[in-house]
């Protein structure tokens, strides 16, 4: 892999320049690593919470 230093307004800058499917791209897979970032936090903070005992068969079918 090759890496290239890029200052934040020079990536802007590049960004811009692209066409707009391209910019597209760049924006969704933006999006898609904060979403990933926020699922792997949430699923982090649900781990560390007790497990709930006090639900039963019961209880879940009269949900369902």
């Amino acid at each position: 892999m090759v890496s290239i230093p890029i200052t934040l307004e020079q990536l802007i800058a590049a960004v811009q320049q692209l066409q707009p499917d391209e910019r597209e791209q760049i924006a969704r897979a933006l999006v898609q690593a904060g979403l990933r970032s926020d699922l792997a936090t949430l699923i982090q903070e649900l781990y560390t919470q007790p497990p709930v005992n006090d639900i039963t068969d019961a209880d879940i079918m009269a949900e369902i």
